[in-house]
């Protein structure tokens, strides 16, 4: 998208408004505000459909599908995603595509005024988040969409998302991440995701760890809501590893859907693509589902930053993996999908993640490992990183190299050094800011 330099300066300075604003990473658990901006705003989250996900790992990628199959569909689609990778017009996407910053700005002239009088009405401001989302919500309200598609940020109870009357609730995979706020057991933090299960509404679970799955289902049963469960009602019935991603045949709720090409590789995408199917077969209602169109929605499918092959010959992988439940993710489907003779890891990770965690699941499939840090001020720095390194893998094979940049210029430079015939993989992991800024420094490194 081509975007005029006026336009660019203006979609700059709301992103310094945005930013000024309390920060994402701090959060005052209650949605208290957000629903006293949207009441005001008059409740643009209620004048459209929507399917709410959440849970720990794979919500952006499912989000994405979910997305795609509604607009193979015919319909038109706002999808609300977070965080983002290069540019927080992804966060905010319609039709499949960031939101036009014409768009953008208009809907963000709509709500500044509200936002400076919200902030004025509570304790705290309204935070970066919580305009994010009402941004969005406004904006997919002006389009207008047909169906939004709403990714939960944090939680879900509290979450600002959660001001949404969803038609479909869907709960990805849940572990354990952002334990000061949702608890340290698996049992607090469902009860905390459980929170956007509405009252009558309809529930995809995606396969759970027993003590989550109780909870969900205990919530569930209290408000009434219908509940689908992957490996019970729905599975993905076949996958085949296939050139560019994998072939899927997918057990639905009302069919079974085969010959369905994802472009996406690991197992945990077909189990994502099952539970994103179900929502769009529970969001339809009780009929099956047009086999082309979900051919089409799923081959369209792109998810960038989740093992996101970004160049060949050096390889170079990219994934937002940042809790070790990502981590082993990764690290079964570059054991299983690609013939890597060595792999090399950038890896750079926030201070208030589990880098312990992360590092041992990469250590059986990772031979050295480069530990960096990107420029976010939530980054652990690259000496403690080395530390930790050190203790999983040992001295020989971990590298620091504090600049992120000159860490990937390394990783390919080694992985290209003559009078090899060893095949050499890189991935660059560890947050979602490290692969962000690594995908916008690589492709322009590689374009040249």
């Amino acid at each position: 998208m081509i975007i005029s330099p006026d336009d660019q300066e203006r979609v700059d300075a709301i992103e310094q408004a945005l930013l000024a604003r309390w920060p994402e990473v701090r959060i005052d658990p209650t949605t208290e505000r957000i629903a006293a901006l949207v009441d005001i705003l008059g409740s643009p989250q209620l004048t459209y459909p929507t399917i709410h996900v959440g849970g720990t790992n794979g919500k952006t990628t499912t989000t994405r599908m979910i997305d795609s199959l509604l607009f193979a569909h015919g319909l038109r689609t706002g999808r609300f995603t977070s965080p983002h990778l290069e540019t927080y017009r992804e966060r905010i996407s319609i039709n499949g595509e960031p939101i036009d910053p014409k768009d953008l700005i208009f809907a963000y002239n709509d709500i500044a005024a509200y936002l400076d009088l919200m902030d004025e009405k509570f304790e705290h401001p309204i935070s970066f988040f919580e305009a994010i989302t009402a941004l969005g919500f406004v904006a997919f309200a002006e389009h207008p969409v047909d169906v939004g598609v709403i990714e939960v940020g944090m939680g879900g109870q509290w979450d600002a998302t959660n001001v949404v009357d969803a038609d479909v609730s869907v709960i990805m995979p849940i572990g354990f991440d952002h334990m000061e706020y949702l608890g340290n057991t698996l049992h607090e933090i469902a009860s905390t995701k459980a929170g956007i299960i509405k009252e009558g509404g309809f529930v995809v679970l995606a396969q759970q760890e027993p003590e989550a799955a109780k909870e969900l289902i205990r919530k569930a049963a209290e408000v009434g809501a219908d509940v689908v469960r992957e490996g019970v009602e729905y599975s993905v019935a076949s996958r085949a590893i296939a050139v560019g991603g994998q072939l899927l045949t997918i057990q639905g709720l009302h069919d079974t859907y085969d010959e369905i090409f994802l472009p996406l590789h690991g197992k945990h995408q077909a189990a994502n693509a099952a539970s994103a199917l179900v929502a769009v077969e529970a969001f339809f209602g009780d009929q099956p589902l047009d086999i082309e169109a979900v051919r089409a929605g799923f081959a369209a499918v792109t998810s960038p930053g989740r093992c996101e092959v970004v160049h060949r010959d050096p390889t170079v992988i990219l994934d937002a993996a940042h809790n070790p439940h990502g981590a082993k993710a990764l690290a079964q489907t570059l054991k299983s999908e690609f013939n890597f003779d060595e792999i090399v890891a950038v890896v750079g990770v926030f201070g208030d993640k589990d880098a312990l965690g992360i590092l041992q699941e990469l250590e059986p499939i990772v031979d050295h490992v480069i530990v960096t840090q990107s420029s976010s001020s939530r980054a652990m720095s690259s000496s403690d990183l080395e530390k930790l390194a050190t203790s999983v893998f040992g001295n020989d094979r971990v590298f620091e190299v504090k600049d992120l940049h000159t860490a990937l210029d390394r990783a390919v430079g080694d992985a290209t050094r003559p009078l090899s015939e060893d095949t050499v993989g890189i991935i660059v992991t560890g947050s979602v800011v490290t692969v962000g800024e690594a995908r916008t420094y690589l492709r322009k490194k590689f374009a040249k």
